[in-house]
């Protein structure tokens, strides 16, 4: 986990000081620890356990929950602009 912070770091101090080399290329140092950043959350988050139903029963009332927001949206907004 200390890697992230670490690479984290990295890329605000080359944003920050990216004006003052503009002489050096930054883009693939910077595209390198992006992707070392992506890859090294995917590994921590990885190693989270997870219940399969209950993650399935939370997404489905999620979807169900935006579902009828957006058609009660879509009513109320749709009456109004009529």
């Amino acid at each position: 986990m200390n890697i992230i912070y670490i690479l984290i770091v990295g890329l605000i101090i080359g944003y920050l000081f990216k004006s003052k080399f503009e002489k050096i290329d930054l883009s693939k140092p910077i595209n390198l620890a992006l992707l070392l950043l992506i890859f090294f959350m995917g590994v921590e988050s990885g190693k989270v356990d997870l219940n399969a139903f209950s993650t399935f029963v939370v997404s489905m009332e999620f979807s169900i929950i935006v579902m009828v927001t957006s058609l009660l949206t879509a009513v109320f907004l749709g009456g109004r602009f009529r």
